[in-house]
């Protein structure tokens, strides 16, 4: 059921981008590319100040990740590719063998890496910790398109360019970049906690956690208000 989903988009996204033309797969695909890291990077932001200035039941908790991501995603994809019609217009005419190589090849990109970002958003789903195939694991997938983990490589991408290109000075946010030592006296060292996170979130919503030493449930009952966050921060 999963990989029938997966290619079901990687297909039609493929199809319409293609369909725009060589210029236009292009920068649909670069689009989709900044507006995948801008989401990822900052919808547990908007899902903090969403939950904090219009609902914090325990329901909406769960809620507002989901909705702030693809929401973000939606608004940035549609935003960039608005901007670069106004920086060409007007198609420039290419080979006709370069402009079927180059529209396909951008439309197939294009439609993995939705498909990889809409897999990664489906971890924030107030949904059980497994579901219709999916499970945070890549292993316990079914089909091979979810066992590729093209989630945890965007995750590992995201990381890696928060890290790398666009991280500001030494101390900057990183992406899932909290730090832990390793053993007691170990410095402390990035340990990426994204998929772990919300799958354990998952089985707390639906009451499939460990039970508690005093008899009850972890994270059992309504949380508290969400703390403050800041890009890249954990919002749990």
């Amino acid at each position: 059921m999963l990989d029938l989903f997966l290619l079901a988009v990687i297909g039609v996204i493929t199809w319409c981008v293609a369909s725009d033309g060589a210029w236009g797969a292009a920068f649909t695909m670069i689009s989709v590319v900044i507006a995948g890291l801008l989401a990822t990077s900052f919808f547990e932001v908007t899902a903090t100040f969403l939950e904090q200035n219009i609902a914090n039941s325990v329901e909406w908790q769960h809620r507002w990740d989901i909705i702030a991501f693809v929401g973000l995603f939606a608004a940035f994809v549609y935003g960039l590719r608005a901007a670069t019609e106004q920086i060409l217009p007007v198609d420039i005419e290419i080979h006709g063998m370069v402009f079927d190589i180059a529209r396909w090849t951008c439309g197939l990109i294009t439609g993995w890496v939705t498909m990889s970002i809409l897999l990664t958003a489906l971890h924030t789903a107030p949904l059980p910790r497994k579901f219709v195939g999916f499970a945070p694991e890549p292993g316990n997938r079914g089909g091979p398109i979810g066992q590729m983990g093209p989630d945890l490589k965007w995750l590992g991408y995201v990381h890696l360019m928060t890290e790398k290109a666009f991280r500001r000075g030494a101390n900057g946010p990183i992406f899932d970049g909290a730090t832990f030592p390793f053993y007691p006296g170990d410095e402390f060292r990035i340990l990426p906690s994204f998929p772990i996170r919300y799958a354990s979130r998952r089985d707390r919503y639906y009451g499939t956690a460990a039970p508690a030493a005093d008899g009850g449930t972890l994270g059992s009952g309504p949380r508290g208000p969400a703390p403050a966050a800041s890009p890249g921060a954990p919002r749990f």
